[in-house]
C-alpha cells in the first residue's frame, strides 16, 4: 500500500499561537501590492529564469530583505538563507517553474482521487528535484537547518516542512547510498534526470509513510486581493502568515513567550528611571548614573519622597535593601517602583481586554489623563476602585470608574512596604523627564517627539503606542501598533526583578518542557498509586479512567510548588499543563459538573489554545451575558466574532467553566516561594 497523502489549508499549516497574532494594516496592503504586481507580471511566453526572478522580488519586498539573504545556490532555483548573507545556511529551498510548465510541476488534488493517484500528481519532477536538492544540502553540506521546501508555479504552491523530508528521504540508509553513489559518479549515468527517473521517482512510488504538505492556489484569493472592500483582506491573513519567515523560516512572532520587545523595554525602563548594563556576562538593572538622573521618573521621584519623610531610618529591615542609605533609598525605591508600574501594566491588558470585548468601545478604557489627572487620582484607582465593589465606592470614583470592574486580588492591596514608605500619591506630581531618545511616540506630522514631558502622561501615551489586543480573533491591526502581550511583561518583569544577581528569564519552551514532561509523570505515578494500575503514560490512563469526578480528584491532589518564583512563568506552564492533561483524558468538566464537550485544549508556544473541534477554529473569549442565557439561544448582545449564534450560550458556559478550573487549580495545587 502506497503512503497516505495528506494536504493542509494555509490556515490548518499555521502555528496555532500564531494564528492569534494580527497583522497590522501596513503588513497587509505591503503584501497586497507586492503579490498583486506578482501576478500581473506573468508571462506565459518568457522563461523559467524570469519567473523565478519575479517570485525572488516578490518574497524580497515583501518579508525578508534586509534580514535574510535570497538567490540561487548551485543548482537550486532559489533558496532563503537564515541570515542575511550567502554565506549563512539556508533554511528554505525553492523549485520555481513558470506557470506554463504543465509537465514538470506537481498538480492539485481532484475530488475523487484515491491515493495512488494523489502520489502520482505529486511524484513529477519538481519534487524529485526538491529530493535532489535537500539530500544535497541535507547529507553533503551538513546543514540541519532547513526548515521548509517549496515548489511552485507562482499561481499553484506546495509547502513541505523539512522535517518530513529529513524523516522520508535522510533517515533512508538505502536512498542515501544511492545519492551519494550518485554524487560519486558510481551509477550508470552522472545526469540528473537519470537521478530524478531511476533513483528518487520509483523511490518516492513505493512509499509507505504518510506524505504531509501545505496547498494553496493563488488564484482563489484573486477577489480579495483585488477589490477595496478592508473587510475581505481578512479572508488575506493565513497566506500572508504562511510565506512570512515566522512560519518559513520557523523564526520567534509577536506574542512569542520568548521573545522580548527591546524597544518597549528600554522605554519603559527609562520612564522607571532604570538602565541596563553588562557585568561580565550579566545583564544588570541599575539606577541611572549621576548627570543622568531626572527627579521625574518614578524611581527619582520615590527617593526624594522617602528621603524627605525619612522613611528608610524607620524601617525595621532596612539592611535588607543596602549596606547604605543611597543603596537602601534606591532599593526601597525600586521595589515600590516594580509594584506600581506591575498595577498599571496589568490594568493595561485589563483595559484591553474589556475594550475588546466590547466590540471596540473606547468608554471601557480607563488609564488615560481624561480619568487620571495625577498620582493621587491613580492611588483611587488602585484602592478605592479596583480593591472595592460597586456598591462599596465613594461617588466620586463610583462616576468616573463606573465601567471599571472589581477585582478580587492581593495585587490591588496595600504592600507592607507601602504601608511602611510611601504610596504612589506621595509623589510629586509637577516632575518633567525627557522623552527617550528611541521613544516609539510620534508628533502630529509622524515624527519622532522629543522634548520634556510629565511622567505619567508620558507613561500612558507609551503604552497607548502599543496594542495589549491583538491576540484573538483573525483580524488586521488597523493602527500598526506592535503588540505587548502577557507573556512579554513577564519577561520584563523577571528581568527587572533580578537586577542584583543579573537577569535570568526561563524562555517559554523551556518551562513548557519541563512542566509537560514533569506533571505527566507525576500524574501517571498519582493514578497507579491510587487505583493500583500499571499504566505507563497520558494515553493509557486514558483508556482505563471510567469515574471522571474520582480521576479530576486524583490530578487536584497534586501539590507543585516553585521554590525561585519570580514572575509565576513556571507556576503558569504548569497550570497550562494541568488543564491540557484533563482535556486529553476526556475529564475536564463544566460549572454544572458536565462534561466539556466539542473542544480539544493543548499547549502550543507555552500557551493554552483551545479549539472548537467542529469548527477547526482558535476559541476566543466573548463578553459577559447573564447567566440565562447560557442554557437559551436567544440573541446575544457582546461581540460574537462571527461564531454561530447557537454556540455563543455554550461558548460562554466553556469560558466560565476554565475560569473556575484555573481558580480551583491556582488556589490548590501551585504554590510560589
Amino acid at each position: 500500500m502506497n503512503g497516505q497523502i495528506r494536504i493542509l489549508k494555509p490556515r490548518k499549516a499555521l502555528n496555532k499561537a500564531f494564528l492569534k497574532v494580527k497583522p497590522n494594516r501596513t503588513e497587509i496592503e505591503c503584501f497586497k501590492t507586492n503579490l498583486s504586481q506578482l501576478l500581473d507580471r506573468i508571462n506565459d511566453n518568457e522563461s523559467e529564469e524570469f519567473h523565478k526572478n519575479l517570485l525572488s522580488d516578490f518574497l524580497k519586498k515583501t518579508y525578508y530583505e534586509p534580514n535574510h539573504f535570497i538567490n540561487t545556490k548551485g543548482r537550486n532555483d532559489l533558496v532563503i538563507h537564515n541570515t542575511n548573507s550567502a554565506s549563512g545556511t539556508v533554511g528554505v529551498i525553492i523549485e520555481a517553474k513558470k506557470p506554463a510548465n504543465k509537465t514538470e510541476m506537481m498538480k492539485a488534488p481532484s475530488p475523487g482521487d484515491t491515493q495512488s493517484q494523489m502520489l502520482s500528481r505529486i511524484n513529477v519532477k519538481a519534487f524529485q528535484e526538491l529530493v535532489l536538492y535537500y539530500l544535497r544540502e541535507r547529507v553533503t553540506n551538513k546543514n540541519i537547518e532547513i526548515k521548509h521546501l517549496i515548489a511552485t508555479n507562482i499561481n499553484e504552491w506546495f509547502i513541505f516542512d523539512a522535517m518530513l523530508f529529513e524523516r522520508l528521504f535522510a533517515q533512508n540508509k538505502n536512498l542515501v547510498k544511492q545519492f551519494n553513489d550518485f554524487e560519486s559518479g558510481r551509477l550508470a549515468d552522472t545526469k540528473t534526470d537519470f537521478f530524478y527517473k531511476q533513483v528518487a521517482e520509483p523511490f518516492i512510488a513505493e512509499m509507505k509513510h504518510e506524505i504531509e504538505f501545505t496547498y494553496f492556489n493563488i488564484q482563489e484569493y484573486e477577489k480579495p486581493l483585488r477589490n477595496t472592500d478592508k473587510q475581505d483582506d481578512n479572508q488575506l491573513i493565513a497566506l500572508f502568515k504562511l510565506l512570512s519567515p515566522e512560519h518559513l523560516l520557523k523564526l520567534p512572532f509577536a506574542n512569542d513567550s520568548n521573545s522580548l520587545d527591546k524597544r518597549f523595554y528600554g522605554e519603559l525602563l527609562h520612564i522607571i528611571g532604570l538602565t541596563e548594563t553588562k557585568e561580565g556576562g550579566k545583564k544588570l538593572i541599575e539606577r541611572n548614573k549621576e548627570g543622568e538622573r531626572h527627579t521625574g521618573s518614578f524611581i527619582e521621584n520615590a527617593i526624594i519622597q522617602i528621603d524627605s519623610l525619612d522613611k528608610i531610618s524607620r524601617l525595621e529591615n532596612a539592611n535588607q535593601f543596602g549596606a547604605n542609605l543611597q543603596e537602601r533609598l534606591f532599593g526601597v525605591a525600586l521595589e515600590l517602583s516594580i509594584t506600581w508600574i506591575n498595577r498599571i501594566l496589568f490594568l493595561k491588558l485589563l483595559e484591553a481586554q474589556l475594550i475588546s470585548y466590547h466590540k471596540g468601545d473606547k468608554s471601557y478604557g480607563f488609564l488615560s489623563n481624561d480619568k487620571i489627572k495625577d498620582y493621587d487620582d491613580l492611588n483611587s484607582l488602585f484602592f478605592q476602585v479596583l480593591a472595592r465593589k460597586q456598591n462599596e465606592r465613594n461617588e466620586d470614583v463610583r462616576a468616573v470608574f463606573s465601567k471599571v470592574p472589581y477585582l478580587n486580588s492581593s495585587l490591588f492591596e496595600p504592600t507592607d512596604i507601602e504601608h511602611a514608605t510611601i504610596f504612589i500619591s506621595n509623589l510629586r506630581d509637577d516632575r518633567t523627564i525627557p522623552i527617550y531618545p528611541q521613544t516609539v511616540l510620534k508628533d502630529s506630522i509622524g515624527k519622532k517627539r522629543t522634548g520634556i514631558i510629565n511622567p505619567l502622561e508620558y507613561l500612558f501615551e507609551f503604552l497607548n503606542a502599543y496594542d495589549f489586543t491583538s491576540e484573538g480573533s483573525e483580524e488586521i491591526q488597523e493602527d500598526n501598533k506592535t503588540l505587548i502581550n502577557a507573556s512579554v511583561l513577564g519577561l520584563i518583569f523577571e528581568k527587572i526583578n533580578g537586577y542584583k544577581d543579573g537577569s535570568f528569564f526561563t524562555p517559554g519552551f523551556i518551562t513548557m518542557y519541563m512542566c509537560r514532561e514533569t506533571i505527566r509523570k507525576a500524574v501517571v505515578q498519582k493514578f497507579n498509586e491510587k487505583k493500583a494500575w500499571n499504566c505507563t503514560d497520558i494515553k493509557s490512563l486514558y483508556d482505563k479512567i471510567e469515574d471522571r469526578n474520582e480521576a479530576n480528584s486524583i490530578i487536584n491532589d497534586l501539590k507543585i510548588c516553585d521554590p525561585a518564583v519570580g514572575s509565576g512563568h513556571f507556576l503558569v506552564s504548569a497550570l497550562n499543563e494541568i488543564i491540557a492533561i484533563k482535556s486529553e483524558l476526556g475529564i475536564l468538566m463544566d460549572i454544572d459538573g458536565r462534561l466539556l464537550r466539542d473542544i480539544q485544549i493543548e499547549v502550543v508556544n507555552d500557551e493554552l489554545q483551545v479549539i472548537d473541534i467542529e469548527d477547526d477554529e482558535l476559541f476566543f473569549y466573548l463578553a459577559p451575558a447573564p447567566r440565562k442565557e447560557l442554557t437559551t439561544r436567544n440573541k446575544f448582545n457582546g461581540d460574537t466574532h462571527n461564531v454561530k449564534p447557537e454556540k455563543i450560550p455554550y461558548r460562554q458556559l466553556i469560558q466560565q467553566s476554565l475560569f473556575k478550573e484555573k481558580q480551583f487549580i491556582i488556589e490548590n495545587c501551585l504554590f510560589g516561594v
